[in-house]
């Protein structure tokens, strides 16, 4: 079963350029995690997940957000995915958004998907948005949700002659 025969140590293939980086991008990324003893006061961006069980007073920017049970945010967050457990006070815009049973919302949500489970505390107004959001913008500069054009029609009064 082991035997001494064949005693040549075998070496590692390698693993060309081209595939490391298509393997690095499928893979997915490791969260950011505010543990439940940390204060952070200013602003958080992340191109990737954030999970929050301390506490955050600044603005968030990232690709999906877990606010934890002990987690609370004073600041607005945009993000593409946000499930809240904990509570936040301040303005939400995401393209899903879902607040658990233990979730305390004080402020406005801008989303397309919305899901509140029952039990969930919602203080503010829930507002539709059409078109997505560019969360990260790479200048600094705050991406602001686009309202659907309102249109009016005009009617003219029939000629007369």
């Amino acid at each position: 079963m082991f035997s001494k025969a064949n005693s040549k140590p075998v070496k590692p293939t390698s693993i060309p350029e081209s595939q490391k980086a298509d393997s690095a991008s499928s893979e997915r990324s490791v969260p950011s995690i505010i543990s439940a003893d940390l204060t952070v006061t200013g602003d958080l961006q992340s191109a990737g997940e954030i999970q929050i069980d301390g506490r955050v007073e600044g603005d968030i920017r990232c690709s999906s957000l877990i606010i934890g049970i002990s987690g609370g945010v004073t600041g607005e967050i945009k993000a593409e995915r946000i499930r809240m457990h904990g509570s936040v006070n301040g303005q939400v815009n995401a393209k899903s958004v879902f607040l658990s049973s233990t979730a305390r919302m004080n402020g406005d949500i801008s989303h397309e998907s919305l899901a509140i489970e029952p039990g969930a505390y919602m203080e503010g107004h829930c507002r539709r948005i059409m078109e997505p959001v560019d969360l990260m913008l790479t200048d600094g500069k705050k991406a602001e949700a686009r309202r659907p054009e309102k249109t009016e029609a005009k009617a003219e009064a029939p000629a007369t002659s």
